[in-house]
C-alpha cells in the first residue's frame, strides 16, 4: 500500500465532501440504470427446460415457486468439475439468508451449474451453504443462456459471451439471469449480465472497495481461496 498523504482534520474532511459529491452522481447513476434495466423489453421463453434438485425434476415454470419473479446465478460447475469454481464459490458465500428477503420482494433466487444435482448437494454441504441450488445437467438451459458452451464452439475458438463474439476460455462462465411469469403463467426473460456485471452480487467486494488497499488485485484474483482453503 503506498503511504497517504497525510492531513489535518480539516483538509479530510473538505476532501471527503468532495469524494461525496462523486459518489452522490454515481448513486443517482445507478438508481437511472436500475429503473431502464426494469423497462427493457421481455422476450417469452418458448422452450422447455428441466432441471433436478431434491425432490426430483422441475420445470422452469416450477423454479418460481409461488413467486412472479426468478433470478439465477448461473454457478461454474460442470459434469466432469471436481469442485466448484473458486470465484463462484466466493460469489456464494454472500447468497445464505438473502433468499428469504428476496421472497417478500416476490422473488426466488436459486443457482443453477450444470453438474449432476449429487454433486451438487455435496459441494452445497461441504460449503455449509442454504441457498436453493439445481442441476440442468442434460438441458441446454446454460447453452441457451451462454454460460456454457459446446464442443463444436471449442473447436472453433469462438463463442458468444457478454453479448460480443470473444475467443473461447472456458467451458463454463459466470452470468445472472432474471425472468418473470405472468398471471397465465407464461415465462419470461428479463435480463441477463455476465462477467463484471455480476459484481453487484457480491457483498464482500463492496466492503473490500471501501478500504484503503481497495481491491488490490493487480495479478487477479489469484489471492482467493475457497473458505475452507485458507491457511
Amino acid at each position: 500500500m503506498n503511504t497517504p498523504k497525510l492531513v489535518s482534520q480539516i483538509e479530510w474532511l473538505d476532501a471527503r465532501k468532495k469524494l461525496l459529491v462523486r459518489e452522490k452522481e454515481l448513486t443517482r447513476l445507478r438508481d437511472q440504470i436500475a429503473v431502464e434495466r426494469r423497462e427493457l423489453p421481455w422476450v417469452k421463453v418458448d422452450r422447455e427446460y428441466i432441471f433436478h434438485d431434491a425432490n426430483g425434476q422441475k420445470t422452469l415454470s416450477d423454479l418460481f415457486g409461488d413467486k412472479s419473479q426468478l433470478m439465477i446465478y448461473h454457478f461454474m460447475l460442470g459434469p466432469d468439475w471436481e469442485e466448484g469454481c473458486t470465484s463462484c464459490s466466493f460469489w456464494a458465500d454472500n447468497f445464505n439468508g438473502i433468499d428469504i428477503h428476496l421472497a417478500h420482494r416476490d422473488i426466488s433466487f436459486l443457482a443453477v451449474s450444470r453438474a449432476e444435482y449429487d454433486k451438487l448437494a455435496a459441494y452445497k454441504k461441504r460449503m455449509g451453504w442454504t441457498f436453493n441450488w439445481v442441476s440442468s445437467f442434460g438441458s441446454d438451459f446454460n447453452y441457451d443462456y451462454q454460460v456454457s458452451f459446446t464442443p463444436e464452439q471449442k473447436e472453433k475458438n469462438a463463442t458468444e459471451y457478454n453479448y460480443r463474439g470473444t475467443e473461447f476460455f472456458s467451458d463454463e462462465l459466470v452470468g445472472v439471469s432474471v425472468f418473470a411469469k405472468d398471471e397465465q403463467g407464461e415465462v419470461f426473460h428479463t435480463y441477463s449480465t455476465y462477467s463484471r456485471g455480476v459484481d453487484m452480487l457480491n457483498g464482500a467486494y463492496n466492503y473490500i472497495d471501501l478500504s484503503p488497499k481497495g481491491r488490490d488485485e493487480e495479478n487477479g484474483m489469484s489471492w482467493l481461496r475457497r473458505h475452507d482453503e485458507y491457511d
